[in-house]
């Protein structure tokens, strides 16, 4: 169906999260809404999400799990659209979920149960949604906007901006929405990729070459930041939630630091087990921590020799505990965008209204979700701001 309507109060392009959810508040409003993509079928990143069962929200969304040039903007949407609004949306489409870790939200079955629900409000409200529709220009009106399409002309009183960042083009990113931004005048805070893997360099890399597939928990820090989850080796380099959620803080060149043994104190943990065991050698304890593997890449990447523990004195068990708990290095760098979950960067929010995502120098245009700079934590708070921009929107346009 190609046919556009030639005129519509409310045109969004991008028919991700954002976007679908501003339509149907829009559409609820009695405005009528037209979702433009050009990909071809909507909400593909929240049909890849959390391993195909979309982490929807997060019970524990508050303003301090954003990253931001103004760390301010985003508290008077999520304040007005909360986790618990849109959980209780997920109930009133009878979509089954659970809680995993850190309060992360999950379907039971999957991703498409949450764009089924976003397609259905959106028939509700009698909103439109074409995809395989490529936007070429845009042009401000004395009063709205003229947009030039693939599948033709369409003049609108408000046009939203919900095209998302630059992570995973193969589903369809592109920088279109920071062009537009830039078209009216409008700073780009500089992109880079987050929630992403580390790559090593190869020399570390061939060290490894045992251990992909290994995990432990660890904390990771990295300047201001801090993250206690899971840390995994891979091919490349290293993954895991604890990864993802440090690279945020991360820049080239700079050290992480990866506390291997977060819950204790390694140097008082040996001294307890020479102890209680002072025949057991020290790799065999250490097993009780890691696996056989990471004991043994451990020790010799420590140059640790395993002997029984009676045969260290305290003091060498004590500096061995110290080395082994912690581990620095220097990124090679990242997997970039082509994995990232999020883009760092955008739209400049001080450039728009926090109550209506409204850009300030230009009536009618709005920016909502992923393309603003606002870039949320691993764990659902990505895309509860999809959710609570879009509705803060979708009241107004």
């Amino acid at each position: 169906m190609n046919d556009l309507p030639q005129q519509i109060d409310v045109l969004i392009i991008g028919a991700g999260a954002a976007g679908l959810m501003c339509a149907a508040v829009a559409g609820q409003r009695g405005r009528s809404a037209l979702v433009l993509d050009h990909a071809n079928k909507v909400g593909k990143k929240i049909l890849m999400s959390g391993g195909g069962r979309c982490n929807f929200t997060n019970l524990y969304t508050s303003p301090e799990n954003f990253y931001s040039e103004n760390p301010h903007f985003c508290k008077s949407a999520l304040a007005r659209y909360t986790q618990w609004d849109f959980i209780a949306l997920v109930e009133k489409h009878g979509i089954p979920y659970h809680e995993k870790t850190l309060g992360q939200l999950f379907c039971d079955n999957k991703s498409k149960d949450i764009v089924d629900l976003l397609l259905a409000e959106c028939r509700a409200a009698r909103a439109q949604i074409r995809t395989r529709c490529s936007i070429e220009s845009v042009q401000p009106l004395e009063s709205g906007y003229r947009v030039e399409t693939s599948l033709g002309p369409v003049q609108c009183e408000s046009l939203v901006i919900a095209t998302g960042g630059l992570s995973i083009p193969t589903m369809g990113a592109t920088g279109f929405g920071y062009e537009i931004a830039q078209q009216f005048g409008l700073r780009v805070v500089p992109t880079r990729a987050a929630l992403v893997p580390f790559t090593q360099h190869k020399r570390q890399l061939e060290r490894q070459q045992e251990l992909p597939g290994s995990a432990l928990p660890v904390t990771a820090s990295c300047g201001p930041g801090s993250f206690h989850e899971q840390m995994l080796f891979t091919h490349r380099g290293l993954s895991g939630p604890a990864v993802l959620q440090i690279s945020s803080h991360w820049r080239e060149g700079e050290r992480v630091s990866f506390d291997l043994a977060p819950d204790r104190d390694l140097a008082e943990w040996l001294a307890q087990q020479r102890a209680e065991k002072p025949e057991a050698h020290l790799h065999t304890v250490l097993a009780g921590l890691w696996s056989r593997k990471l004991v043994q890449h451990f020790l010799a990447e420590k140059g640790i020799e395993s002997r029984p523990l009676k045969q260290f004195s305290p003091a060498e068990l004590s500096e061995i505990g110290s080395r082994l708990q912690t581990w620095e290095l220097v990124p090679a760098g990242t997997e970039g965008y082509r994995t990232a979950e999020v883009t760092l960067g955008g739209v400049d929010t001080d450039a728009i209204s926090s109550r209506t995502m409204e850009c300030k120098s230009q009536p009618g245009l709005y920016f909502i979700g992923e393309v603003l700079d606002v870039t949320g934590w691993l764990g659902g708070y990505n895309f509860q701001w999809a959710w609570s921009s879009a509705h803060a929107a979708g009241e107004v346009v």
